[in-house]
Formats: C-alpha cells, structure tokens, sequence
C-alpha cells in the first residue's frame, strides 16, 4: 500500500492547477499506483473563513472516504474555530488538520495556536504544517507567504512533545535538531519526502540512519507537484522492502489507525 501524506484539492490563486479535483486527482494517484492521499482544501488557505473550504472538501471526498483522508484546515486567530473543528470532527469525520501561519498571519507558539494544536492532540488527531506551499522563487508578486523555518518546528515540538506532528515540504532535517538531539529524537513527528533526497545530498539515507525508519513518511505534493518524482526516490532508495513498507504506509497508519 502507499499513502500519500501530502495531497490538496482546490484552486490555486496564482496559476491553474491540474489533477485538482477528486475524480482527476484520484485518475493521477491511479496511474502512479498510490493507494490513498491525505487531502486538505487549497480554497481553505485563502478564504477569510477556512470552514468554507473544509465543506467543500467534504462535499468533494464524501463519496471517495475509500481513497481520501481529508483534513481540515483551520485558523486558530479566526473567531469561532472550535466550533468549525467540532464540525470537521463529528460531521465531516475529518482525521487530522492542517496549519497555514505563514499565510493566515500568527506564529505556531502564539497562545491561539497553541490552543489549537493542544486541542488536536487532546483528540488524538495529527497535526499537517507544510513548511511551504509552492516554491518561492516562482511566487506570484502577491503570493508574499514566507517559508517555515526549522528553528519554529523546532521549538512547536519543543512545546507540545505529545503530538503527533506531520512535517510537508522541507528541507535540511539531517543537518537540524530533530536528528541530531536525543530529545527530539523521542517525540511524535513524521518528515514527509517530496523535497528530501535519495542520491546527491543523501537526506533520506542520512535521516534513515540518524532516526530509524518509523520517522520518515511518503509523499508527493500534489496537484502541485507531479508524484513520479517521489516515487522514483522510494524505488532507488537503498532500503529493505520492510523500511520502504514503514515509509509508504505503515507510518501514517499508526497515527492514523483505520485507514
């Protein structure tokens, strides 16, 4: 099985998208043999109200549950969150969240983030944070989002050891603290692949070494991103099937549970 932990439905503001439906994103994870994507709304990130785009994402993946494990995507400072998780949860059935704060304009360790992440684990649900969205170097003028940066992930784990977090689209793992401190080391994170590497730089390889195999999970970044390249990092990846197994699936699917 493989379970593509980092996957988005929606439009994108500042150029078109393809594959960004269910029923063509579903055509896409077909055709490079992924099984099943965490999903989390694109329009989300940038209405003024997040609910309306995890509706959306409902609506889109009710009748796809098979394939999809949506997520939320929710903005501790917009009044009313609890409400909205309450129903992401209960109606929705949604498995997780996600966290933009470099797009809805607070810092992780800010008291209503912290809330919100504390609330999360309080339910047993994983918490998403792309480090970035697209690559800022091809950004729209108006796209003015910065990337996360390590020392932030950094210090949230620091604060909120129990949770389980799911760290999308970064780079530089090996070299940071959560290799490298024993600390770090012991808390609940899995590094997402699709900019890691498994030749040149060797951050999969090296991250393999420093954190074993149950910290690493799959995934590709699309529709933003086509999955192949991912899927050919896994495939030349000097690993035992075992370790491929607990990247491709087994990882998520012990946060996760029933998938």
């Amino acid at each position: 099985m493989i379970i593509d932990v980092n996957a988005y439905l929606g439009h994108w503001p500042f150029r078109q998208l393809r594959y960004n439906t269910a029923e063509k994103l579903i055509e896409l994870m077909d055709k490079n043999g992924i099984d099943k994507a965490v999903v989390s709304s694109i329009n989300a990130i940038f209405y003024k109200n997040c609910q309306s785009g995890n509706e959306e994402l409902a609506a889109q993946t009710k009748e796809h549950r098979d394939r999809f494990i949506p997520f939320a995507t929710l903005n501790p400072m917009y009044p009313g969150w609890e409400e909205d998780f309450d129903r992401c949860v209960e109606e929705f059935g949604m498995r997780g969240i996600r966290m933009f704060p470099h797009y809805h304009n607070y810092e992780l360790t800010d008291d209503a983030s912290l809330r919100l992440i504390h609330e999360a684990t309080l339910r047993g649900m994983p918490v998403s944070i792309p480090i970035r969205v697209v690559d800022r170097r091809q950004r729209h003028w108006l796209d003015s989002a910065r990337d996360l940066s390590l020392s932030e992930i950094e210090e949230i784990i620091k604060q909120c050891p129990d949770t389980n977090f799911i760290l999308t689209n970064g780079i530089g793992w090996e070299d940071g603290q959560l290799a490298q401190n024993e600390f770090f080391k012991s808390c609940n994170f899995l590094i997402e692949i699709s900019r890691l590497t498994s030749v040149l730089q060797e951050s999969i390889p090296r991250l393999l070494d420093a954190l074993g195999p149950t910290k690493l999970a799959f995934g590709t970044g699309i529709p933003f991103k086509y999955p192949h390249p991912a899927m050919l990092k896994m495939e030349i990846l000097t690993a035992s099937e075992a370790v491929k197994e607990r990247i491709y699936w087994q990882n998520i699917a012990e946060i996760l549970g029933n998938v």
